[in-house]
C-alpha cells in the first residue's frame, strides 16, 4: 500500500469502524448472543471446476496443454449488529502444465499463454454492514460486476479470478435507483500473487449510477483509474499507461414484440489519459446491439468500436479497459485483450438454443458466434472468428465443451489460434 493510499483507506476503515462500534455499545446490553446467532447462520461456501484448455497458436513451438483443478473454501456468517463476515479460501493446481501462465512469464516460454498459473491465496475477505437505510457497506478483498461487466468485472472465466481491495458504497433510499461508489487501491488480477503484473495497485474511483424504466435500466457512469507504474515489465504492458478517465451513459432492456422477445442493449463511453500515464489520448467507445428470443430460441446481431490514436510504436493507444471481464467481449479465444492502437470494429451475430428437461439434464444450451474485426482508424482486415459452446446443467454440476477458432488478418495484429476447453464444475 503506497503513502498516498493510506489516507483513503483509513478513512473507510474509520467510517466502518464507527458503526461496529456502535454496535458493540449496543453488546453491552445484549451481550455476545448476536455473535452466536450470527455464527449459527453461517453459509458454507464451496466449488470445485476442472477444466482442460488446448491452445494451438501460429508462431508458436509448441501447443498448449492446461488441465487445472480450482477449489473455493468458505463461509458467510450472519449478522451481527447489521454486520457480517464472508471469508473464502481459493486453490489452482495445475494438473497438466504445459502452458506459459502469464506473458511476462520466462515458464515454459514456448508455450502459449493460458491465464491461469498456480495459486492458493485468499479470494475474498469482506466485512458487510448494512445500519444505514438502504445502503450496504462492504470493506476488504470483494468481487465487483458493474453493469454488463465491459469495464469492471470478476472475469469469472478464469480459474483465478479478478477481486479488488476496496470499500464500497451501495445506497437503493430510492425506488428504481441505485447509487454504487468504490474506492479501490489493490486489483488482485487473473495472473496471480507470483506473477510481476498480477496486481495492480494506485487510487481508484467506481461511480455508477442506474435506474429502472419500464422500457430499461439507465447508468450512468465515472471510472478515475490512477494505477502506479511497474518497472519491471516491458512498456506496454505497464500499467500506468491505462491510467485513464472514462465516462459514460448506457441502456439496456427487453420488451415483447407479438411471440418475440426484443433484448436491445447501446452504450458510449469517451476516454482520456489521466494522472501520470505518459501517453496523451481522447479516445471513444461505442456498442449496439439487438437480440430476439422465440421460445428456446435466440438470434442476435452487434457491433462494438473502440477507438484507438493511430499512433505507431510504444506511444500506440487504443481504447482500454483494464479491469473488465474481457473474455466475454470480442471473441472467446482472447485476441483483442489489448486494444489495437488502430482501434477496433467488431461486427457480430450470436445464435443460441437452450432445452430443458433432456433426458436427466436439467437445462442444455448451446451457443454460435460469428465476429468479423476490422481496423478502426484505418482500412485494414483484422480477421475473423467462429466461436462454439455446448453446456449442461445436472443439479449442481455443470458441463461445458467449448471452441473457439481466429483466423488472423491482413495486417497481422494477432496470430491464428484454435482453442478448445472442457470443463466439470461443481457448486455447493
Amino acid at each position: 500500500m503506497t503513502r498516498r493510499t493510506q489516507p483513503r483507506l483509513a478513512a473507510g476503515l474509520s467510517f466502518l469502524g464507527c458503526l461496529l462500534a456502535a454496535g458493540a455499545a449496543q453488546a453491552d446490553s445484549d451481550g455476545l448472543a448476536p455473535i452466536w446467532g450470527a455464527f449459527g447462520e453461517t453459509k458454507y461456501i464451496f466449488d470445485s471446476r476442472l477444466r482442460t484448455e488446448m491452445v494451438h497458436q501460429d508462431g508458436i513451438a509448441e501447443t498448449g496443454h492446461a488441465m487445472t483443478l480450482r477449489a473455493r473454501i468458505g463461509f458467510e456468517t450472519g449478522k451481527a449488529w447489521n454486520t457480517s463476515l464472508l471469508l473464502e479460501g481459493e486453490a489452482i493446481m495445475p494438473i497438466q502444465d504445459h502452458y506459459r501462465p502469464d506473458p511476462t512469464s520466462t515458464f515454459h516460454s514456448t508455450y502459449p499463454v493460458v491465464a491461469d498459473p498456480e495459486a492458493y491465496e485468499f479470494n475474498r475477505f469482506t466485512l458487510t454492514n448494512t445500519s444505514l437505510p438502504g445502503t450496504t457497506l462492504t470493506l476488504g478483498r470483494q468481487r465487483i460486476g458493474l453493469d454488463d461487466q465491459r469495464f469492471v468485472g470478476a472475469v469469472g472465466w478464469r480459474q483465478n479470478e479478478q477481486t479488488f481491495d476496496a470499500f464500497r458504497v451501495v445506497n437503493r433510499s430510492i425506488t428504481n435507483l441505485v447509487l454504487d461508489a468504490t474506492y479501490l487501491n489493490r486489483v488482485n488480477r487473473v495472473f496471480g500473487d507470483d506473477s510481476r503484473q498480477g496486481d495492480y495497485k494506485g487510487d481508484n474511483i467506481l461511480l455508477n449510477a442506474a435506474y429502472q424504466t419500464k422500457i430499461g435500466k439507465f447508468s450512468a457512469f465515472g471510472y478515475l483509474l490512477d494505477f502506479e507504474p511497474i518497472t519491471s515489465i516491458a512498456a506496454g504492458l505497464n500499467p500506468v499507461r491505462d491510467s485513464t478517465t472514462t465516462y459514460g451513459l448506457r441502456f439496456a432492456g427487453e420488451k415483447p414484440a407479438g411471440k418475440i422477445k426484443l433484448a436491445y442493449v447501446a452504450s458510449y463511453a469517451t476516454q482520456s489519459d489521466y494522472a501520470d500515464n505518459p501517453l496523451d489520448f481522447d479516445l471513444d467507445y461505442l456498442t449496439g446491439e439487438l437480440t430476439g428470443t422465440f421460445r428456446q430460441f435466440s438470434l442476435g446481431v452487434g457491433t462494438e468500436i473502440l477507438e484507438g490514436n493511430g499512433v505507431a510504436g510504444i506511444g500506440g493507444k487504443g481504447f482500454t479497459t483494464p479491469l473488465a471481464t474481457l473474455h466475454k467481449f470480442q471473441g472467446w479465444a482472447d485476441k483483442f485483450l489489448t486494444t489495437p492502437a488502430n482501434g477496433i470494429e467488431d461486427l457480430y451475430a450470436t445464435g443460441g438454443v437452450t432445452l430443458k428437461g433432456v433426458g436427466s439434464l436439467d437445462t442444455l444450451s448451446m451457443v454460435a458466434a460469428y465476429h468479423d474485426y476490422e481496423a478502426e482508424q484505418i482500412s485494414a482486415d483484422y480477421g475473423e472468428e467462429w466461436n462454439l459452446s455446448v453446456a449442461a446443467k445436472i443439479k449442481r454440476v455443470n458441463l461445458m465443451l467449448k471452441y473457439a477458432d481466429y483466423r488472423q488478418g491482413i495486417p497481422a495484429v494477432g496470430r491464428s489460434t484454435e482453442k478448445v476447453w472442457m470443463q466439470f464444475e461443481f457448486i455447493w
